[in-house]
């Protein structure tokens, strides 16, 4: 073979490498789309409503996610999580900022997630409108019974949130354990109550919000939404009637000690619940985290 025919020979071995590589390639484009559309497939169905709350003179939005199996099981009914979010949050930020529709995937369980703007979940003692832990447990939840196919129990009904929403999960499990049988707190700021203007400063949507909401140091708001208060107050007796109790913060936190704090109290008192110090900020990163732990958890006490 001489050098011309041997290049030609090279060249074209060469050329058909390339088309069978380019036509490998091309032929793996249609399996990838099929595998996205399959994992986007498999999430909870997620829908916006709005309650037109006589507490609170206003319409107020909430996010629902259902499970899979929903709009099939005709008859079925479902355990609910209700999911709070933190200070300067919306109702759509667990929708929008974690996976929680896919990670509700396996599970048989409705979630929703309120809108709580500022109002640390707690009846506000300067405007006179802003009720909202009397309008999610009084409105809302009978709400979401009459809506939806839930089993109306305490047995079959957790709460759970960041941050405020940590604080506001246990303080409706400590105010109203007739209603949930799990309670959970991510970074939850559990002190918020007891909270001044020398922790706080009087500048910023934290130290603006906590004084709006619980009045000045001494007052009869700050003393009924004190969870560390009704943890040391509590008669023994209604230790056992209390929801099992889940809070974790990341050891990175700024409210990590506050965390400890709070949880030492529990130990202190007897009254059942898991703590956990993970390596974590106050972030969105480690709330994503913990909400998958705390689904599995769910599924122990609510199932």
């Amino acid at each position: 073979m001489n050098r011309d025919k041997c290049r030609f020979f090279i060249l074209w071995l060469l050329l058909i490498v390339v088309l069978v590589f380019a036509f490998s390639i091309e032929a793996q484009k249609p399996e990838q789309k099929k595998a996205k559309v399959f994992e986007s497939a498999k999430t909870a169905s997620v829908q916006d409503y709005k309650l037109n709350s006589k507490l609170m003179k206003r319409e107020m939005p909430y996010r629902v996610a259902l499970p899979q199996n929903y709009a099939h099981a005709k008859t079925a009914r479902f355990s609910v999580i209700y999911l709070l979010h933190g200070l300067t949050g919306h109702f759509d930020n667990w929708g929008n900022k974690t996976k929680i529709t896919e990670y509700l995937a396996p599970y048989n369980m409705i979630v929703v997630m309120p809108e709580g703007n500022n109002g640390w979940y707690t009846d506000s003692a300067n405007v006179p409108n802003d009720r909202y832990e009397t309008y999610i447990s009084q409105e809302l939840v009978p709400e979401i019974d009459k809506k939806f196919r839930t089993v109306a129990d305490k047995n079959h009904r957790a709460i759970a949130g960041l941050s405020m929403g940590g604080y506001g999960s246990i303080k409706f499990g400590l105010k109203n354990p007739e209603m949930f049988a799990l309670v959970g707190s991510f970074s939850g700021a559990l002190g918020a109550a007891s909270w001044t203007e020398k922790e706080l400063g009087t500048k910023g949507t934290a130290a603006e919000s906590i004084l709006s909401v619980y009045g000045n140091v001494g007052s009869e708001t700050r003393r009924q939404n004190d969870i560390f208060r009704f943890v040391r107050e509590m008669p023994v007796d209604k230790v056992k009637n209390l929801p099992f109790i889940y809070l974790d913060c990341g050891t990175e936190d700024f409210l990590y000690q506050n965390n400890r704090d709070f949880a030492n109290l529990l130990q202190e008192k007897k009254i059942p619940h898991e703590y956990r110090e993970l390596p974590g900020a106050h972030d969105w990163k480690f709330w994503d985290s913990q909400i998958r732990e705390f689904l599995e958890l769910s599924e122990k006490f609510i199932k």
